[in-house]
């Protein structure tokens, strides 16, 4: 993993919405005229389609398009004036898009916003992945700070959630859930993705310890697992915006795991 020099802090302290804001934009400058974008989802990656719309407004990206990576992406960047495609035959020059956790090796948690299917199988099919994060987002390892999504089809799903169960037994303060969301008068019902699947969230007690490419092919050997929010080997650069103001771009030398 390389990194580049800090740019200078702006006067004043920022909020980590500005962080945000700042690392998005930087992320911006890797887009060229031409380019198809893969398009993230939340907060962070929000105002870089922001920028990207002030930019096609005024004429300074021509022939730039994207594929969304979510139906509010989609929307918002319509919104903005991006020109959208489908990922079908698109070739995807350049993704841009936050993430939960990042750890040293720049293997990346996303996904806690519940898009983090179509966010891998676009992301995954680009030339290039670069990721925009402020610093709380930096972590020894994944898992440390919040839940690792799982998306599980709804068949059977509390069956999945045992044998998710069982591939973690023996961690320590290891513990699994169905996500819900609040259903009016029935109380709580299961959180429903874009593709209509449900999400298991896992936590850790001190995050995931051992082979995170092992981890990964246990829960993806799981039948009714249709895809996890750990992304191994993806990220190419990662942008960080740091509490001083300063950005900090680290890069991966391969994109290979």
């Amino acid at each position: 993993m390389g990194s580049a020099a800090a740019s200078p802090p702006p006067s004043g302290k920022m909020s980590q919405d500005e962080l945000k804001r700042v690392a998005a934009h930087r992320a911006v400058e890797f887009v060229e005229p031409g380019m198809t974008l893969g398009l993230g989802t939340g907060s962070t990656a929000a105002h870089a389609l922001d920028r990207l719309g002030d930019l096609l407004r005024a004429g300074a990206l021509p022939g730039v398009a994207g594929v969304p990576t979510s139906l509010k992406t989609e929307l918002h960047a319509a919104r903005v004036g991006i020109p959208l495609l489908p990922l079908d035959g698109a070739r995807i020059r350049l993704s841009i898009d936050g993430a939960d956790e990042v750890d040293p090796d720049l293997n990346l948690v996303k996904g806690r916003g519940g898009s983090l299917l179509r966010e891998k199988m676009i992301e995954g099919a680009g030339e290039r992945f670069v990721v925009i994060v402020d610093e709380s987002k930096l972590v020894p390892r994944l898992g440390c700070t919040g839940a690792v999504p799982v998306e599980v089809v709804p068949f059977g799903a509390p069956h999945t959630l045992g044998l998710i169960r069982k591939v973690f037994d023996g961690f320590p303060g290891f513990h699994a859930r169905l996500r819900t969301v609040a259903d009016g008068d029935l109380g709580s019902a299961p959180f429903v993705t874009d593709n209509g699947n449900y999400i298991v969230e896992m936590f850790f007690e001190d995050g995931i310890r051992g082979d995170l490419q092992d981890v990964s092919d246990r829960l993806l050997r799981i039948t009714g697992v249709v895809e996890h929010g750990m992304f191994l080997g993806i990220a190419t650069t990662v942008i960080v915006a740091n509490t001083d103001g300063t950005v900090t771009v680290l890069h991966r030398k391969s994109k290979l795991i």
